[in-house]
């Protein structure tokens, strides 16, 4: 069973990690008030992946499954699937999995001098088994044209930055009418990537960068909050053994952006360090590509239409002990909102699930109760009607 709560995040490792694998830590603590809560303090059976919060964890957890195309019970027993108990077992493939950690270190340790040139990935490229026969369909196949893990410097003959995201306010309607834009309250559904029925959805969002959301779901609500400083993820407890995990690191890092471009007004204060890649094609699409980097350091990468401007696809990179975590956001269905065009559909793609959100009522400018930012309580357990 995979975890559909699950975001990507980018880590900050504890010393034991940061040892094992001679990957300095990316992101730091700095001004976060809350204590996070570590794995080794949430799991039982944790031995090397210590020092890194639930959220790091259940990322890296997440990586693997997207490393060898597996899910959570292929390694941890077809039990665990309905008991969270049961992931505590040792099996042979979680003392494989250390092995294999282990191996990875060793190899970056020695041949590249601690740089994490070499993952799980690297070898197992989505196949349980890395293989040793060269294939001659994929030598000889259209090459699959593949994201490129970051921009190195601008692309001579492009435009500025600048240039790019003035075009994206104009689409919008205009920098007048964007910096309007005060507050969301948006009503919709949500679709799971394993879940056959669409759920409702609630969003609330209030300038500058904060921002709620709520899947009602018959388990339970799942709820993600940014408070412009601190944000935290609940979920029912059929979906994740932790019912309320704070957020750190590239998780905080993600809900501030995703918050911030509610209202893109202050879009060229929300990263840094900005460059404009090589032009490339979304669904025959030309756009172009603008990357920046995020408060903790991470690359973000955003994708415009070159023809109409409007924003088509975000794509963040975070980092994991044992690798790099793409996050994949695609934008679509804009209307017009009081002068302001707004997707009404994106979906959220990840190592180990795919989620799309599509709105159906939307109203601007309306006022929010403070609480809906506040951190949110537990979901309470949903019991069986009695029959």
């Amino acid at each position: 069973m995979k975890l559909a709560w699950r975001r990507s995040v980018l880590c900050a490792m504890g010393t034991t990690v940061v040892y094992l694998l001679g990957v300095a830590s990316a992101d730091g603590q700095a001004g976060q008030e809350q204590k996070p809560l570590m794995a080794e303090d949430a799991f039982k059976s944790v031995q090397l992946l210590r020092g890194i919060t639930v959220s790091q964890f259940m990322a890296t957890m997440g990586f693997f499954s997207a490393a060898l195309n597996a899910n959570c019970t292929f390694c941890h027993g077809m039990e665990s699937g309905g008991s969270w108990a049961r992931y505590a077992d040792d099996t042979p493939r979680k003392q494989t999995a250390r092995r294999m950690i282990l191996m990875m270190a060793t190899i970056n340790q020695t041949n590249f001098a601690g740089r994490r040139v070499v993952t799980c990935y690297t070898c197992h490229r989505g196949s349980e088994r890395p293989k040793v026969t060269p294939s001659l369909a994929e030598v000889y196949g259209t090459p699959v044209l593949e994201e490129p893990e970051e921009i190195l410097e601008q692309a001579p003959g492009a435009p500025s930055a600048e240039q790019v995201l003035d075009k994206y306010i104009q689409a919008l309607g205009g920098a007048q009418r964007v910096g309007s834009l005060t507050s969301l309250v948006a009503k919709g559904t949500y679709q799971g990537y394993d879940d056959p029925e669409k759920r409702s959805v609630e969003l609330f969002a209030k300038a500058p960068g904060q921002r709620t959301t709520i899947v009602h779901t018959p388990g339970g609500d799942s709820t993600s909050v940014y408070d412009g400083r601190s944000g935290w993820v609940t979920a029912p407890e059929t979906v994740t053994p932790v019912p309320v995990i704070p957020l750190t690191g590239g998780d905080l890092d993600g809900a501030k952006v995703d918050a911030d471009l509610c209202f893109p007004a202050g879009i060229k204060k929300t990263l840094s360090e900005w460059r404009v890649g090589f032009p490339t094609t979304i669904d025959d699409r030309h756009v172009q590509v603008v990357q920046g980097t995020s408060a903790w350091g991470s690359p973000v990468k955003l994708y415009f239409d070159a023809t109409s401007g409007l924003l088509l696809r975000q794509v963040r990179y975070t980092n994991v002990p044992v690798g790099r975590v793409p996050t994949q956001i695609d934008y679509a269905d804009y209307r017009d909102v009081s002068g302001v065009k707004i997707p009404f559909r994106w979906t959220v793609t990840w190592v180990d699930g795919r989620a799309t959100t599509e709105l159906g009522e939307v109203k601007p400018n309306v006022p929010i109760d403070a609480a809906k930012f506040a951190k949110p309580a537990p979901p309470a357990p949903v019991r069986a009607a009695k029959p």
